[in-house]
């Protein structure tokens, strides 16, 4: 019976482990890019491409088609709307938010939620649309 000793250095690199850790985070980053912003189902409006502002603080203000207001999916008034802002504000004092208004809602509704954001001085606003299609 012949004993070798195990003092020579490894010949190649196991790259298993690697593999695995990859795998992970591409799943996370996937279902982390999925779930940013949250707000109600609305038809939205045809634009081009353009930068997202979806962050984890990013706050979601919906406009329907029946001029009904959601602050995330949460039904609001103005009055409430402008309350909750200021409360978050309040946490966090810069925060983006997402305007969401059905291409169908009446114009004055947007109007009336971007005026009452312009009061309050936010000024990291961005207004949803899909991508025009060619």
């Amino acid at each position: 019976m012949q004993v070798q000793a195990d003092s020579k250095p490894y010949d190649d690199i196991n790259i298993t482990p690697m593999l695995d850790l990859a795998y992970v985070l591409l799943v996370i980053f996937i279902i982390m890019t999925t779930a940013t912003v949250q707000g109600m189902k609305v038809n939205l409006p045809k634009a081009s491409a353009a930068p997202s502002l979806a962050q984890q603080t990013t706050k979601a203000i919906t406009v329907t088609n029946d001029g009904k207001i959601f602050l995330d999916t949460i039904p609001v008034t103005m009055a409430e709307l402008e309350q909750r802002l200021v409360q978050q504000r309040a946490l966090t004092p810069e925060f983006p938010i997402v305007l969401r208004g059905d291409r169908e809602t009446q114009y004055q509704n947007v109007v009336d939620v971007l005026d009452l954001l312009g009061r309050l001085n936010f000024n990291q606003v961005g207004m949803a649309t899909k991508p025009l299609v060619k």
